[in-house]
């Protein structure tokens, strides 16, 4: 069985607004718990229209307090922007609220500008302290050690289940050697997905965290009654990611008749390679390619997300995912 999950940027859409999207990640959340979802997670991004949650573990406790059962973790928080110390106190606390129910994802990028990466006061050196500072979060969540000087209050005995999240081979080199989960970027960043996954579970060394290798992979999906429905559902996310390749960030914006016409074939051909790993269209068609996705890079779970601008379609997208999935599972049992 393979369990699935939500990856929410908490989109806002042209037309609407930051208030309007958080209480569509509320309402996503709470109907993703009835179907089923094994996580919720939630993305930091900073200086974008488009994106909500750059308070990142704000909305967490936000969700988890209006859910009751379903984890709820950051996918990811981007550590270089933060102390470790802040960070072990953020979600110790989260943990104290919300007991054996939040997660802690962990990024090494900026999640946005250099600019803005600026204004967040990160340390704009080449220094990579990354892994140092991965492993000093850890001990701040494990048990006191007899005798230290700091300690994350909250945070301290927590032990907050912290994975490894990345787009390269670095990310799954890291997991592995210090015998943490993983979450590959494969919903924009396919290109090392094979790689990345081959070389996590080769190198994999058990650890007091995990005694074997856990492997996600996100998928991004766009169900709807048809396979035309989909497809036009998916170009609002389609625009996004080509306004911020070309450095035009902005709200999510409404779905378009004709793409090409819109951007142009050269557009086109990157952004589909960029989000290949989609699965698009009507509930069958949606289903046969998550289980061809599933069957080729055998994940232990996977993390479905989707920026789609209408929130009646996105749930409705959610729900045919999750009953998906749930189909999958018992044709496999």
């Amino acid at each position: 069985m393979i369990p699935f999950s939500v990856l929410d940027l908490s989109p806002v859409p042209e037309g609407h607004t930051v208030r309007e999207a958080l209480a569509n990640t509320k309402d996503l959340a709470q109907h993703a718990e009835s179907w089923g979802y094994k996580r919720y997670w939630l993305a930091e991004h900073h200086n974008m229209r488009g994106i909500a949650s750059a308070a990142t573990s704000v909305l967490i406790g936000h969700v988890a307090g209006a859910t009751s059962t379903m984890r709820v973790g950051s996918g990811g928080i981007m550590l270089p922007n933060h102390s470790p110390l802040v960070i072990a106190e953020q979600f110790g606390t989260l943990a104290e609220l919300y007991p054996d129910r939040i997660d802690l994802g962990l990024g090494r990028a900026p999640g946005t500008d250099m600019l803005t990466a600026r204004a967040l006061r990160r340390s704009m050196d080449q220094t990579d302290t990354f892994p140092q500072d991965v492993m000093e979060l850890m001990a701040y969540l494990d048990d006191p050690v007899e005798g230290a000087k700091i300690r994350a209050v909250p945070g301290m005995g927590t032990k907050v289940p912290v994975w490894i999240l990345g787009s390269s081979l670095y990310g799954a080199e890291m997991a592995a050697f210090y015998g943490l989960p993983y979450a590959f970027a494969s919903h924009f960043a396919p290109a090392e997905l094979s790689n990345a996954s081959k070389i996590y579970r080769r190198k994999f060394q058990p650890s007091k965290y995990l005694d074997k290798p856990h492997f996600m992979m996100a998928i991004n999906v766009f169900a709807a009654a048809t396979d035309a429905e989909g497809a036009y559902l998916r170009t609002s996310m389609q625009q996004a990611f080509i306004n911020l390749r070309t450095g035009r960030p902005g709200p999510l914006p409404a779905p378009v008749a004709d793409l090409e016409a819109l951007v142009g074939p050269v557009a086109i051909e990157m952004v589909e390679d960029a989000l290949r790993i989609s699965a698009v269209g009507a509930p069958e068609t949606v289903k046969a390619k998550l289980a061809e996705l599933t069957s080729i890079y055998q994940p232990d779970e996977v993390i479905i997300t989707g920026q789609i601008h209408d929130h009646i379609s996105r749930l409705n997208s959610f729900r045919i995912a999750a009953h998906a999935m749930k189909e999958l599972n018992a044709e496999t049992v």
